[in-house]
């Protein structure tokens, strides 16, 4: 029998946790732990602005016949113009870009790539990092090294052993930078930090591969491209990993793409053969669909602005939530220092409770988070924010 010899494998850390939420029976319990937006009613909704515009899709659409390896050439520009601004012209020509199966596709082609390039290469991740960073790109043979990135003591970055860290490198490593809304920590680097990261790239020859999964979630369209932005105009090469689930809700769509900036045009040309043909090779054409949608929107300025405002409601949720929970909180322990949590961005942070806390969690307080203590800010609600902390607090000994 060809299966006989596979034992059964563990869930997954994070969707193990949604499996195990769903089996309580409890009509108490609160789900902390997968990594989607909420709405005041729980719902992970689709933005006005999307909606729009696949109906517009649909309504014109007269075929559904393959759209290449590459996908869909106008999404693959305005996703990169979104991402680079007023860059993304002038390097245009230097960039290779094709449309992936979510941004996990981005990594997975970004990290073949490298090591079709460079077998031996190493790729350094933040500590921590998404739990799908390392399955992702280390199974493609590459090996992984851990950068200094958090501070438990702070709840912020450990930015001197970081950048200490970054110095130390050779030249050619590949350094993985979460753009914005660091996950699983909420911690991000600040303009100052950013500039440090972009002079050590540049001096050091480092090449930057940035995941942009949360563009618009953390302050704002612009603000939470700064680094990317910065890093972009001064290194010689960098890989873009981009995402469309979060901003534009289009989760089980699967809507990302890859874009690679390289040292000229002609070695550009080169990589987007390369990316075509390793996507070819994984999964042959890119899904459409969610592609097409958010090129009509965002080449539709009434569609557009409605997206943006939507988005920057959604921000609004999450920063609002974040101090509720904070204020909860520092109500039941005044005298411990709850400030982390408004400080951070994004719909993530890092509580700090161990193992055996988040078992309890689960067990006398049905309240569900990852293996990590990482918590999902939008699963807080006015509903549950009083039951969420007095959870938090009874754990924290």
């Amino acid at each position: 029998m060809i299966f006989a010899n596979l034992d059964k494998l563990p869930p997954d850390p994070i969707l193990g946790v949604t499996a195990a939420f769903r089996a309580d029976p409890s009509p108490d319990k609160i789900d902390l732990g997968v990594g989607v937006y909420r709405d005041v009613d729980g719902n992970t909704p689709v933005p006005a602005g999307v909606s729009e515009a696949e109906r517009a899709l649909l309504a014109e659409q007269t075929t559904k016949t393959y759209v290449g390896p590459s996908g869909n050439p106008e999404f693959n520009e305005r996703i990169v113009e979104l991402a680079l601004g007023p860059l993304a012209a002038g390097l245009r020509a230097r960039t290779a870009t094709i449309q992936t199966v979510g941004g996990c596709g981005a990594l997975r082609i970004g990290a073949e790539l490298i090591h079709a390039s460079r077998p031996h290469a190493t790729v350094h991740v933040s500590d921590p990092t998404w739990a799908n960073h390392e399955p992702l790109l280390g199974t493609s043979g590459l090996k992984l090294e851990r950068y200094p990135y958090y501070d438990p003591a702070t709840r912020g970055v450990a930015f001197d052993r970081m950048i200490d860290h970054f110095r130390a490198l050779p030249s050619g490593s590949i350094v993985l930078l979460h753009a914005c809304c660091h996950n699983p920590t909420g911690a991000d680097l600040d303009a100052v930090q950013w500039k440090a990261v972009t002079d050590v790239c540049a001096d050091r020859g480092l090449v930057p591969f940035v995941d942009l999964a949360y563009q618009g979630f953390g302050d704002d369209l612009e603000s939470d491209v700064f680094g990317l932005r910065m890093l972009a105009a001064r290194v010689p090469q960098l890989l873009l990993a981009l995402s469309c689930s979060k901003n534009f809700g289009l989760y089980r769509e699967r809507t990302g793409a890859l874009a690679i900036i390289a040292e000229n045009g002609t070695v550009a040309a080169a990589v987007a053969t390369h990316q075509a043909r390793t996507a070819r090779r994984m999964y042959s054409m890119p899904p459409d669909h969610g592609a097409a949608i958010v090129a009509r929107l965002l080449g539709t300025a009434g569609l557009r602005h409605m997206w943006e405002a939507e988005l920057a409601t959604m921000v609004g949720r999450m920063k609002s939530l974040r101090a509720l929970l904070a204020s909860h909180l520092a109500a039941r322990r005044p005298d411990v220092d709850f400030s982390w949590v408004t400080r951070h961005r994004g719909m993530f942070s890092l509580t700090g409770i161990d193992a055996a806390a988040i078992g309890v969690l689960r067990s006398t307080h049905h309240v569900y988070v990852p293996p990590d203590g990482r918590i999902n800010l939008a699963g807080v609600s006015d509903s549950n924010v009083d039951r969420v902390a007095d959870s938090i607090v009874a754990v924290l000994g």
